[in-house]
């Protein structure tokens, strides 16, 4: 059974920066495509992040250059650095192992029971 679990999330000013982390069990984060995606309410779906088997990754047009995806072999576990948090950041972040892109979509969700997502951890930066 995969299990994911999100941490890392709080409250920032603008300027400021998190590091979310997500823990991975039952899955291999380095062999598998692993990414990261938000929801704000009342907002559409975003895959934020991705990084791939191969390594290949994403990032929205959005936070593209301030924030970071990696991994950590050793410790099967996920990160997103994020830096320059804006107040447009502030959403329920998750990860999500899998490659389905659930973008545009309220709420997110998947129809690819191929994917796994975890409870998520919140992003508030206020300005």
């Amino acid at each position: 059974e995969v299990y994911l679990r999100e941490s890392g999330g709080g409250s920032v000013q603008s300027g400021g920066s998190l590091r979310l982390t997500c823990t991975a069990s039952g899955v291999t984060i380095d062999v598998s495509d692993m990414g990261w995606f938000r929801q704000a309410p009342g907002d559409k779906c975003e895959l934020v992040s991705s990084i791939s088997d191969r390594g290949t990754t994403y990032y929205a047009y959005s936070v593209k250059g301030r924030f970071t995806i990696s991994h950590d072999n050793a410790k099967n576990t996920l990160y997103l650095a994020m830096n320059s948090l804006k107040p447009e950041d502030t959403a329920r972040y998750y990860c999500r192992a899998g490659t389905e892109n659930p973008t545009g979509r309220t709420p997110c969700v998947f129809f690819d029971d191929t994917n796994y997502v975890g409870q998520g951890t919140q992003v508030t930066v206020s300005s």
